[in-house]
């Protein structure tokens, strides 16, 4: 099990380092003005949009922009965060990537059902978003591991033995 972990997180770890930077400078664009971003972000962003056909990044519904503050203002820091803990360890880096994982996961079903109902995606453009759904579940399953089996202790006696101060 602590192999599996391991691979995981650093799949992990390369996708939160990959969010850390696709999310403010691509993803940013749909929802504030393209004069805050540097010319070779937008450029980018046309190539893509021409490139692969993405109507929802071009057209930007309603949903589709809301769905980018929900990034922006909740999902990236937490990636932030979810990327911190894994770095250094931290006892609830499970919690975070349960978080973020479900986050990504409701809003990747949204987006790939609107594709995939309106008829309107190619398979090309399908397969930019199936990856992002991947890492989801993924996240998903590191915030369901459950931790191991070390018991921690607060200070130098154990939780149990500790008496209740007044």
């Amino acid at each position: 099990m602590g192999a599996f972990v391991k691979l995981l997180d650093f799949l992990l770890f390369i996708y939160f380092c990959f969010i850390a930077i696709v999310a403010p400078f691509f993803d940013g664009q749909a929802a504030l003005p393209k004069h805050m971003f540097p010319p070779v972000f937008v450029n980018l962003k046309s190539w893509y949009t021409q490139e692969y056909g993405d109507y929802l990044v071009s057209e930007q519904p309603h949903f589709f922009v809301g769905l980018i503050w929900l990034e922006l203002l909740f999902a990236w820091p937490l990636s932030i965060i979810t990327l911190t803990a894994i770095a250094t360890g931290k006892s609830w880096v499970n919690t975070a990537c349960l978080v973020y994982g479900v986050s990504t996961l409701t809003s990747m079903v949204a987006i790939l059902s609107e594709m995939v109902g309106s008829q309107r995606a190619s398979d090309k453009l399908l397969m930019c978003y199936y990856p992002f759904l991947g890492f989801a579940v993924l996240a998903i399953l590191r915030g369901l591991i459950p931790p191991s089996g070390k018991t921690m202790s607060i200070g130098k006696r154990s939780a149990i033995s500790r008496k209740k101060r007044a």
